[in-house]
């Protein structure tokens, strides 16, 4: 490992304590709107429907109404857990022949072979269905206390503000410039003169990104509803301008999409059990994880043998997953998945009622496919990237058909009764940190704020283990003497670790955290 940063940094983000309701997010602002609503006698999924749409204005690199996702909600009152999977899927109108392969590789990083121009990649060839309005639909129809249209309008008025540029709007749309700038209300929306926007040094001086198409859109949603987005105007002018640029995306693709309510899947574990999102996520996986972890017996702290123990479980799980995954005829099946890091968003909520969820979404890549829908000023997803382009093969693409995702978003019962809302953004970097944040409690009965704090390492790239570089010598030697061993920071970008925002609740007291080298994350409880 080399590298020009300081031995002596430290940080740290404590862990944030209330009776009240926590929003914990990679963005305080976001987390801040949800908290506000349940200040205002919201619920839990009141509280995750604000918070998502203030997400998709704050922080459009990494979710958005034009992205997808799933949550894990769990309802005091009737002791339930349950799912809603609002995942994107390829349109029914995709033409594969339209995805030519050209013999190479589409980079160092994706397995499979390059599609003529990288039209799975960006552009609007690489949309598929959009989730995210249909799932924050069936969570209001099924639970909300708010109306549709007050839990919006945070988001929309965050939209007429303009985007914040501080220097990580700075740094995130740098990282995609040279992909927004192919498309005109991509540039538009992101780029001043055709490069990123800088913050200014003077204290007063502020920088802001116009936000008004995507303000009117979010407006228009709040007042119409929901199915605006899939059925009404705001469909017919995606579908268009989609359409116009030579994607598939057609109106009937938006019109037949519904969100889907499913049976979480329970996972026992050390006494306590775990729920998590079933089927074309990373939740089976997970579900093989920890019943290879299950057969060792902890210590009274993460010691060298933990974490062997950890790579060992999440390397085994990844081999079954990569050979096994995939959905063919909506069954789940042989498949392979993208080795390329995802950009997401996560967050959890706690109410003062013990309500709970661990809500993932994302646009799969930074910006997703980099094209903003001109008329909406929608940024949609990318989330065609994440099948095969190989015909013949169970991943491969094909219309109609479900992605195959690596977010975990869980919520667990530990053996002695205290429960945790958990998941990260981070591609496959998730599930290795959902995985030992659950250990730090259900293994050695952590609180909140010890367990994010506690160094952690990642097993997701094939034969290589990377270890923070703060755990002890004993666990860096067990683990280069056992694995292809690299050690790395905690740091903001790139990040080398996964991204993880944890609420916990034992008894009527709360908890909140985030990552703490995420630059905008933070829990904020309810005044």
């Amino acid at each position: 490992m080399h590298d020009q940063f300081s031995n002596s940094q430290q940080l740290r983000k404590p862990a944030v304590s209330s009776k009240g309701g926590i929003v914990a997010s990679q963005s305080r602002r976001a987390a801040e709107v949800g908290a506000a609503v349940l200040a205002e006698g919201g619920d839990c999924v009141d509280a995750v429907i604000a918070t998502t749409f203030a997400l998709g204005t704050l922080e459009p690199w990494m979710s958005g109404m034009g992205g997808g996702g799933a949550m894990v909600l769990y309802r005091a009152r009737e002791n339930r857990y349950e799912v809603i999977d609002y995942g994107m899927r390829s349109p029914n109108s995709l033409r594969v022949e339209d995805y030519p392969l050209t013999g190479g590789a589409a980079s160092d990083i994706f397995p499979w072979p390059r599609v003529k121009d990288d039209r799975n990649l960006h552009g609007p060839g690489s949309i598929a269905v959009p989730g995210v309005v249909a799932g924050m639909e069936e969570a209001h129809r099924r639970h909300a206390r708010m109306p549709w249209k007050e839990l919006l309008g945070p988001g929309a008025r965050l939209a007429g503000e303009g985007l914040l540029v501080d220097w990580w709007t700075t740094l995130m749309i740098a990282s995609s410039a040279m992909d927004l700038r192919r498309y005109p209300a991509s540039a538009a929306a992101y780029l001043q003169d055709g490069l990123p926007p800088n913050a200014q040094w003077g204290i007063k001086s502020v920088v802001r990104l116009p936000q008004d198409r995507l303000q009117a859109t979010l407006e228009q949603l709040a007042a119409r509803g929901p199915r605006d987005f899939y059925e009404g105007d705001i469909a017919h002018s995606m579908a268009s301008d989609i359409k116009a640029a030579g994607g598939a995306l057609s109106v009937e693709d938006l019109a037949a999409f519904r969100a889907h309510h499913r049976e979480a899947l329970q996972i026992p574990y050390r006494g306590g059990k775990v729920f998590a999102t079933p089927e074309l996520t990373a939740g089976p996986t997970l579900a093989s994880t920890l019943r290879r972890l299950e057969k060792w017996s902890p210590g009274r702290a993460p010691d060298a043998a933990a974490y062997s123990e950890y790579a060992l479980a999440l390397q085994a799980a990844y081999r079954e997953r990569l050979s096994d995954m995939g959905d063919a005829d909506g069954r789940r099946t042989l498949g392979a998945e993208h080795l390329a890091p995802a950009c997401t968003t996560h967050f959890s909520v706690v109410d003062k009622d013990g309500n709970m969820a661990a809500v993932t979404q994302t646009l799969l890549s930074t910006f997703g496919s980099k094209f903003v829908a001109p008329a909406t000023g929608i940024t949609m997803n990318n989330g065609i990237m994440w099948f095969d382009p190989t015909p013949g093969v169970p991943n491969s693409l094909a219309p109609g058909k479900r992605c195959l995702t690596n977010y975990t978003p869980v919520v667990a019962e530990t053996s002695d009764g205290r429960r945790l809302a958990v998941g990260a953004s981070g591609g496959r970097r998730i599930l290795p940190a959902v995985t030992q944040l659950l250990s730090f409690a259900m293994d050695f009965g952590m609180d909140l704020d010890a367990a994010i704090h506690q160094p952690r390492i990642d097993a997701s790239e094939g034969a290589i283990v990377i270890g923070d570089v703060r755990l002890p010598a004993p666990v860096h030697e067990a683990l280069r003497a056992r694995f292809d061993y690299e050690q790395a920071r905690i740091q903001t970008f790139p990040m080398k670790f996964a991204c993880p925002s944890v609420v916990m609740r034992q008894g009527a007291t709360n908890s909140g955290a985030s990552e703490t080298a995420q630059p905008w994350g933070d829990a904020v409880a309810e005044a």
